[in-house]
């Protein structure tokens, strides 16, 4: 296990721990940059989003230039979004513009076919979007590409790397970090390639480090989150079932510590933070960890037992925490002690993962129907929506908008 280090840049660095010390980060509600927005955690700035709504009620609705589970993430006037044709195995990075829907620009990627779950797609990949840059994942059993467009569609860098090999395809979201891109590489045991976390220099596409992991029986899906430990440096925290949770330097690349055992089963769902807890969930259990008082502490397991999720990522808010299941069902629990507040099937399942707006919880079926849960210790529900066409896409929010992924289009609502 090793890391190759690259520089910090302490200024960056405060900004960040200044930042992103609460679960929903310095979101002002203009940006979606990246898979459930803001920091990962799901928490949407907005009142001007319908509970209950039909087609009159839409901003726009747009065929998109191919399928894909991927969501959609926004910067300023701009909503982007990954897609793919099935057959030929092409994949696309599309912009839109968020006040119509119009189609700025869609750059295509040669195509190439390779197994893939049936429920998986070639863009199930969520990009991810800054300032500057669109920063897209092309997963292949050969190579992995990260890209860099600017927002008019012009490539900026090419990074590659070995290719990915597990049975159900790749489906692994970039996040940006201060200026890191940050995307893991994860194998299942028979690949001839190794696994690895990998930050690359956002204007360059350099690697600034590599930290090299272990290959495991189940593939990672899972996207990381940053955590700030008051008085250290940020930490990036990853979930496998190879390394459990595991906390990394964020500048460094460097283990800082790592709960191996937490998960007995895949990982897909992503980690939050929830009420001083970091929280993981696998396709068996569900782990609530402590972390470290001290640099030189460990961390525990505050507890193990109850609900989990696979596919969808739960959410905190407001001491509450919800998990949406792919069996359809609901929880909600007190996120510091994990009791269990109240349970229900509000219709359809999940893999899509919730988000939270105004003090309502929008999560998407498989079969394309928008449930609203009100967010609080008594269950309501409060509308089912649908699309019209099926999903595995999370709701992107952003000035004022929600924006809603189904299969092949992309609606616009509110605001």
């Amino acid at each position: 296990m090793s890391a190759r280090a690259g520089r910090r840049n302490p200024i960056l660095v405060l900004a960040l721990m200044m930042g992103f010390t609460s679960a929903a980060g310095t979101a002002d509600g203009q940006n979606w940059p990246r898979f459930r927005g803001p920091n990962g955690q799901g928490i949407g700035q907005a009142t001007t989003i319908p509970v209950k709504w039909t087609e009159k009620d839409y901003n726009w609705k747009v065929e998109l230039p191919g399928g894909g589970h991927s969501s959609p993430v926004v910067w300023g006037e701009k909503v982007f979004v990954t897609c793919d044709h099935r057959d030929s195995g092409r994949r696309m990075l599309a912009a839109l513009r968020a006040s119509d829907g119009k189609m700025l620009w869609c750059k295509q990627y040669p195509p190439v076919q390779y197994s893939l779950h049936e429920r998986n797609t070639y863009a199930a990949a969520t990009p991810a979007v800054d300032a500057d840059h669109v920063y897209a994942l092309w997963t292949t059993t050969k190579q992995v590409r990260l890209v860099a467009l600017d927002h008019g569609g012009a490539q900026v860098w090419q990074s590659t790397f070995a290719g990915v090999h597990c049975p159900h395809g790749a489906a692994m979201s970039p996040i940006v970090v201060d200026d890191l891109v940050v995307f893991t590489r994860e194998q299942e045991n028979k690949s001839p390639y190794p696994s690895s976390w990998v930050a690359v220099d956002r204007k360059t596409g350099k690697a600034r480090w590599e930290l090299e992991r272990q290959t495991s029986i189940k593939t990672g899906y899972s996207t990381p989150c940053l955590f700030a430990p008051k008085g250290r440096p940020p930490q990036l925290i990853f979930t496998s079932l190879a390394h459990g949770m595991t906390a990394v330097d964020l500048q460094t690349g460097k283990v800082v510590w790592e709960l191996k055992s937490a998960f007995r089963w895949r990982v897909v769902a992503s980690p939050i933070l929830a009420d001083g807890l970091l929280i993981g969930s696998s396709g068996r259990n569900c782990v609530a960890v402590r972390p470290p008082a001290t640099a030189s502490g460990q961390p525990t397991v505050a507890r193990q037992k109850g609900p989990y999720s696979y596919c969808s990522t739960p959410l905190a808010k407001d001491e509450l925490l919800f998990i949406f299941r792919d069996d359809g069902r609901a929880y909600c629990l007190r996120g510091a002690t994990g009791e269990q507040l109240w349970q229900a099937k509000p219709g359809g399942r999940f893999a899509g993962s919730p988000v939270w707006v105004d003090g309502r919880l929008y999560c998407i079926t498989m079969d394309g129907n928008v449930v609203v849960i009100r967010a609080a210790d008594q269950y309501e529900l409060l509308a089912v929506n649908p699309l019209g066409e099926k999903s595995q896409a999370t709701p992107a929010v952003a000035g004022g908008r929600m924006y809603l992924r189904s299969t092949s289009h992309l609606i616009s609502i509110g605001g």
